[in-house]
């Protein structure tokens, strides 16, 4: 398994560049990365229960946390931040970006979802 030898937040372009000791390097958007996120609120616990993440096409990368030798932590600003990327998950999500993308517009197709997509407003408070 390659590692990674930099990474690097482009924070105007909305990109995290990941390069890896094979010569490989991507540009992983900042949305595809949160809607992607390895963490259990967006994976669920078992098949089936994943969350499809709706209005992130302006999230933004607030933080890199190294973890270990192992992984990185993304923080994001839309407050979510439980998802730890290993080295092989970045790698994959690199390399598997164009049909893991397709396979999220075509899920959002299916349930007549718009892209780029929004979040529903939140009901005004009541008073």
């Amino acid at each position: 398994m390659p590692h990674p030898t930099n990474i690097k937040s482009r924070t105007k372009s909305r990109l995290l560049e990941v390069s890896f000791d094979d010569g490989s390097v991507f540009e992983l958007p900042y949305e595809y990365l949160r809607v992607f996120s390895p963490s259990a609120e967006v994976r669920g616990h078992g098949p089936g229960q994943e969350q499809l993440q709706l209005g992130k096409h302006e999230v933004a990368i607030t933080q890199v946390e190294p973890v270990g030798n192992y992984a990185v932590k993304l923080v994001f600003d839309d407050g979510h931040n439980t998802g730890l990327y290993t080295w092989s998950y970045l790698y994959e999500l690199g390399r598997d970006r164009p049909q893991k993308w397709q396979s999220y517009l075509d899920r959002l197709k299916e349930l007549g979802i718009a892209y780029p997509t929004v979040l529903p407003k939140k009901p005004a408070p009541f008073r």
